[in-house]
């Protein structure tokens, strides 16, 4: 069961980066309105959002920011590579460490 549930876990952030990158490249509103929909919710909610999908929930943070694009970018394409590196699921190719 372990197996499966890994691998959900990487398909999902896998997809969530993958919209993460999409939304940067053709719709940088749609990242605006994610936030400010986060945002928006109660204090309870937006903790469950945050603890759940934390790696994407902090790039659009910084997303969001006023620093620098350069920054940015570097920022949380880091983030997103990190995650999806961390997430991905070795077990299943061979990989027992």
């Amino acid at each position: 069961m372990e197996p499966i549930f890994n691998v959900a876990v990487f398909l999902l952030f896998a997809v969530l980066w993958a919209a993460f990158a999409i939304a940067l490249v053709w719709s940088q509103g749609s990242l605006d309105q994610t936030w400010e929909w986060i945002r928006g919710q109660h204090i309870i909610v937006q903790g469950a959002v945050w603890l759940l999908f934390l790696p994407v929930v902090a790039g659009l943070w910084i997303w969001e920011t006023s620093w620098p694009l350069a920054w940015r970018l570097v920022l949380v394409g880091g983030l997103g590579a990190a995650n999806i590196i961390m997430f991905f699921p070795r077990t299943l190719f061979g990989d027992r460490s």
